[in-house]
């Protein structure tokens, strides 16, 4: 790397010397003084044209000195031209505005609601050279979508995970999470997840975001490990002029019928001089919900006790849940977000940054468990069960606990399990010009972490007969007449545990651009750079039982208790949880008085988990675009990247009777590097159509989890778990072709085929040793393919007679087939005819929304179809993900030029997430969350 950095400057410092002709920069901003990306600027007489960037900044390099009328084009506006003088060895500062009586539109809707946004973004999407989706903030401010997981599942080819009803991990082109990239202003986000190494979407609130841009075939000044793609969330950045903006809501939760509160503000100018820009922002939303769960385990095996244990006896039944769980979840969650950006402008030819984010999300949370779980076949004798003629296990014996989760009585845990997830940002960078040479360089500090201080769970347990009404899609156990009654649990067991996990980022980037055509008479650049990213991510959590001594614990009937039975369960009001330990009761108890308890350490339930991981990434880069003729573009570079890991683990063995014998440390290194070519082509048909086309090579690191040096080894269960320090990236040659065609009132239809040849996927093997041992290992497969087309449009109706000339359509669609080859089941034969995990064949959003000069509405869907999740050890166990679509409504009203309100209504359709396992209709778990309204005022001033 350190040759690298000095071929860097060896190419680059001799160029400073060489520059005669002179430079044209400036900013294109709209009448209000936002920035303006996606604007085309251009010298027609001597073929030299840029596009703004997400700032509105332009430059133009390499004039010869003279006099010129330069253009500015953009989608939906009228054509701009304006005369300038080039001098030898100078830079001319040229800004622009464009005002909406330039627009070749016949009407101009109401800002924010109309057509500012969206012509952002598609003038951004149709200037990119490679394939790319934009979404602005005026975009997502259409959508009722709070956090910007929400919002990015609008995009074609996303779909979302969701969690508490949120959209938390993104899945981009059906591959999974860990497989794509999601970056703030270009430095890769940390991950607050323990085992993973996922973004957590709906920890960032999409008010304080300005743009989404979302790269389906990454360039090689990207970061590669983008197998799915790369999200690249852009802050806001100062206004050319004085602007405040700030939104104040409220709400209600149908589930909790408990208030939402949300706020922001953000204020922003640039000084006289016009040196010094600066915006600050902040964003806070406080929700109060909770869901509705129930849970099952299935099998096809029963086998009970006739008098020999040693040799059970199996009974030939069809599948049944051995496990069932009704949960209740009440949730507090608390968003908070915070930014401060800065630009000073040196002089005309250089400028420096300060970028900032700060996200805070707790989510307190009770939940209160009750499970059901079948004996051990030695336990069940020939009178505990029945099974029907049809071969229906209708009843049997279960051990049944009922479990209340909470945290300590304190200001900030509030007897709730308070999970504390921040990821902070700040980034320090510059824009150079040396004669016609461009230079930019970014330092950044990233860390997101999650921590979960004084978890409690107070669990009671007993034993009793249940019967079973083998409805797959409903399952639902029932205690026999007399049993079951809660006052009769006994005390099973009462822990606190500590977690902590962090991800800190270290990166450096530096990126050099100069021209350098191989044809003559059409433009070209060289572009080169440099990264470093320093990782660690490391995990530190604790567990400690405590038994109690005093004997006030023994029965659930002897503690204060809360029944938590709800006759609107979402799930259905024959799920009846019944009674728990108080949250209040859990988070009082004094666990540190030795007289009333007794604590034991428990590193058999953590040690295995906790980890530390040092990950350095070291990548450079060289790539050259080519305008090959007025119509037709080429990108084509390589980038390199290398990749040194250390990780510390450990070992933990259990001998026969299950008590820990030994605990031991392990390390392990792994280093690898990946030479990563790719090619873009642009074919502009016309000035509205362009062809697209690209070959790329990406790569996804493993999860930190399956890398790290690990060992358990249960002699009592037969059971060994082990890590992957060996494990290779998963690779990936991806393909795409892209046709766009952008309307002049402001759309877009596209359409394109993709292609996904992968390698070394990553999955978890499970087979069998030479003792009979069940071994459970994370293995690279053999490989994946994935095979897709997407399909969007985009436009207002403005053809239509009348009032429907108002409205407008955003319709996209997605269609996945995958394959893989290399998994094994639990006795190693290949498994056949399966799909890539995580890639739903078919998505798509479809939206109609009306807007008129003082209101509009939009009622917008979303649909994901279910896909395999988790492959099990056979077919049977495989764990898949439902189906999900969802329904949501929202208006906005402008009451004034500055002041408007916004009605959303979301989950209109009150869409459960759902698991089966192995055929659709066999529920693993179904959570409700109900619809949710918020109602609001935004305000908007603008002074240039």
């Amino acid at each position: 790397m350190k040759k690298f950095f000095n071929l860097f400057l060896l190419l680059a410092l001799p160029i400073l010397g060489y520059a005669q002709n002179g430079n044209i920069q400036g900013i294109i901003t709209d009448e209000n003084g936002l920035t303006v990306p996606g604007s085309t600027v251009s010298i027609v007489t001597i073929n030299k044209g840029t596009v703004s960037d997400f700032n509105g900044k332009y430059t133009l390099v390499n004039i010869p000195q003279g006099n010129y009328n330069i253009t500015i084009e953009y989608l939906g506006y009228a054509d701009i031209t304006h005369p300038v003088v080039v001098k030898p060895n100078e830079t001319v500062t040229l800004n622009f505005t464009l005002n909406s009586e330039d627009t070749s539109l016949d009407e101009v809707l109401i800002s924010g609601f109309g057509l500012s946004g969206q012509s952002r973004a598609l003038n951004t999407q149709k200037n990119k050279q490679n394939i790319t989706n934009i979404v602005s903030t005026d975009q997502v401010g259409k959508f009722p979508d709070s956090n910007i997981g929400d919002a990015i599942k609008r995009i074609p080819g996303i779909t979302m995970q969701m969690d508490q009803g949120e959209a938390r991990n993104v899945i981009i082109r059906g591959l999974s999470p860990q497989l794509n990239s999601v970056t703030l202003n270009g430095s890769r986000i940390p991950s607050a997840e323990s085992d993973n190494r996922n973004v957590q979407m709906d920890l960032i609130p999409s008010d304080m975001i300005q743009t989404i841009e979302v790269n389906k075939a990454v360039t090689p000044d990207m970061d590669a490990d983008a197998l799915g793609g790369s999200i690249n969330l852009i802050t806001k950045t100062s206004p050319q002029g004085f602007r405040l903006s700030a939104t104040a809501g409220s709400g209600i939760n149908f589930i909790s019928d408990k208030r939402i509160l949300n706020g922001s503000f953000l204020v922003g100018d640039r000084s006289k001089n016009d040196k010094f820009g600066w915006v600050v922002a902040a964003s806070v939303n406080d929700n109060d919900f909770g869901s509705h769960n129930v849970e099952a385990e299935w099998t096809d095996e029963f086998e009970y006790n006739a008098g020999d244990e040693d040799n059970l006896l199996e009974v030939d039944v069809n599948p049944y849940a051995n496990v069932f769980e009704i949960r209740e979840y009440q949730v507090q969650r608390i968003r908070r977000s915070f930014s401060a950006n800065f630009d000073y402008k040196l002089d005309e030819n250089n400028t420096i940054f300060f970028k900032s984010i700060y996200n805070w999300r707790d989510d307190r949370e009770n939940r209160f468990r009750l499970e059901h779980e079948i004996l051990d076949g030695e336990d069940i004798g020939a009178g505990d069960f029945s099974v029907d003629a049809d071969g229906n296990l209708t009843s049997f014996l279960v051990e049944a606990k009922r479990q209340s989760k909470g945290g300590i009585n304190s200001d900030r845990n509030q007897n709730t399990r308070l999970e504390d997830q921040r990821m902070q940002n700040y980034s320090l960078g510059g824009e150079h010009l040396f004669g016609d040479m461009q230079l930019d360089w970014t330092a950044s500090f990233s860390k997101a972490s999650e921590e979960r201080l004084n978890e409690r769970y107070l669990e009671y347990e007993s034993e009793y007969g249940i019967t079973f009404n083998n409805n797959e899609d409903k399952p639902l156990y029932t205690p026999l007449t007399g049993e079951g009654s809660f006052e009769d649990f006994e005390f099973g067991e009462l822990t606190e545990e500590n977690q902590y996990t962090e991800e800190k980022d270290f990166n450096l980037f530096v990126n050099a651009r100069l021209p350098l055509s191989l044809i003559e008479g059409n433009e070209g650049f060289l572009k080169i750079g440099a990264k470093t990213r320093i990782k660690n991510k490391n995990r530190d959590n604790d567990f400690t039982e405590y038994g109690d001594e005093t004997g006030a614990l023994d029965l659930l009937g002897m503690v204060p208790t809360r029944n938590y039975t709800n006759s609107d369960f979402l799930a259905g009001s024959q799920y009846q949880i019944g009674n728990f330990a108080s949250p209040e009761f859990v988070g009082n108890l004094d666990l540190y008085n030795t007289e009333l308890f007794e604590g034991e350490d428990l590193p058999e339930e953590y040690i295995t988990g906790n980890f530390d991981v040092n990950e350095d990434v070291y990548a450079g880069y060289v790539m050259l675009t080519q305008n090959l003729s007025d119509k037709f573009s080429i990108l084509a570079g390589i980038r390199v990247e290398h990749t040194s890991i250390e990780s510390e683990g450990s070992e933990l063995v259990f001998d026969t009777d299950g008590d820990v014998s030994g605990i031991n440390t392990l390390k392990d290194k792994n280093t690898y590097t990946n030479v990563l070519p790719g090619v873009h082509l642009k074919y502009d048909i016309n000035d509205n159509t362009i062809l697209r086309f690209a070959w790329t090579n990406t790569l996804a690191r493993p999860n930190y989890v399956d890398l790290v040096a690990y060992r358990e080894i249960s002699n009592e269960d037969e059971e060994i778990f082990l890590g992957n320090p060996e494990l290779n990236p998963t690779t990936s040659m991806n393909f795409d072709i892209m046709a766009e065609h952008y309307f002049k009132s402001v759309g877009i239809i596209s359409g394109g085929v993709f292609y996904k040849d992968i390698q070394d996927f990553v999955y978890t093997f499970q087979s069998e040793d030479e003792n009979g041992y069940e071994v459970y290992q994370p293995l690279n497969g053999d490989d994946a393919s994935v095979l897709g087309a997407e399909f969007s449009f985009q436009r207002r109706l403005d053809f239509l007679p009348g009032f429907a000339k108002n409205l407008s359509v955003y319709l996209n669609y997605t269609y996945l087939t995958s394959s893989t080859d290399g998994i094994r089941n639990e006795d190693g034969e290949e498994r056949l005819d399966l799909d890539l995990p995580q890639t739903s064949p078919n998505m798509y959003n479809a939206s109609l929304g009306y807007a008129g000069k003082k209101f509009s509405l939009r009622i917008s869907t979303n649909y994901s179809d279910s896909y395999i999740d988790e492959i099990g050890g056979n077919a049977f166990e495989d764990r898949y993900y439902d189906e999900q679509f969802f329904l949501d409504f929202n208006a906005n009203i402008a009451l004034s030029n500055n002041l408007s309100m916004y009605v959303n209504l979301n989950n209109i359709t009150n869409q459960p997430l759902r698991y089966y396992q192995g055929v659709k209709g066999r529920t693993m778990q179904m959570e409700y969350y109900e619809k949710r309204l918020t109602v609001g005022l935004k305000y908007d001033l603008f002074k240039k």
